[in-house]
């Protein structure tokens, strides 16, 4: 994982020189990797994209941010990426227990999800394919509720286990769904 994004999430400096906390994020980052089982969906679509709405299958999401972001797209791939309940374990168990720990265990996995989402888009490239900027519900415009019909349209719950909230929050808690814009077909 990268200390340096770990750091930011941290609000930290990145020239950090505070041994004991350079040793608890590697130790955190440790118990991470050890811990964790990422599970990843990701399907590519044909999508229309309006001023203010991209159209998916017979989903409609009403974004102009996202329209924007996809503008000329006329494939997207559509992903959900989870690091699993173990996260939540940990972090339960910890903010009981060592606040601390607790508080750079949250970075070092925020920091996971992270890199597991730049697999995903890291494994399109290799595959000849242009890449937009990934865009997810509860950003901007585009509403949170907007993760019910990624959800259906992706069978997200049945696939890798990741559910969602009457609030549209996703358990596990460390878990991103998202479109990447598709330049070239």
């Amino acid at each position: 994982m990268n200390r340096t994004e770990i750091l930011h999430y941290l609000r930290t400096n990145s020239k950090v020189e505070d041994k004991r906390l350079l040793d608890l994020i590697d130790d955190c980052c440790k118990e991470v990797n050890r811990c964790v089982r990422p599970k990843t969906i990701h399907r590519i679509f044909d999508c229309t994209v309006n001023d203010d709405e991209v159209i998916v299958e017979n989903q409609i999401f009403k974004s102009k941010r996202l329209a924007d972001n996809m503008k000329g797209c006329k494939k997207v791939c559509i992903f959900g990426a989870t690091l699993g309940t173990e996260c939540d374990r940990l972090l339960r168990t910890y903010a009981s227990t060592d606040i601390a720990r607790a508080t750079v265990l949250q970075a070092c996995l925020a920091s996971k999800i992270e890199e597991v989402c730049d697999g995903i888009e890291d494994e399109l490239r290799e595959q000849g394919m242009a890449l937009r900027q990934r865009y997810s519900p509860g950003y901007f415009d585009l509403d949170i509720k907007e993760n019910e019909k990624l959800f259906e349209l992706m069978d997200i719950t049945k696939r890798i286990g990741l559910t969602i909230t009457d609030t549209c929050q996703m358990v596990p808690s460390k878990s991103v769904t998202a479109f990447i814009g598709i330049e070239n077909d």
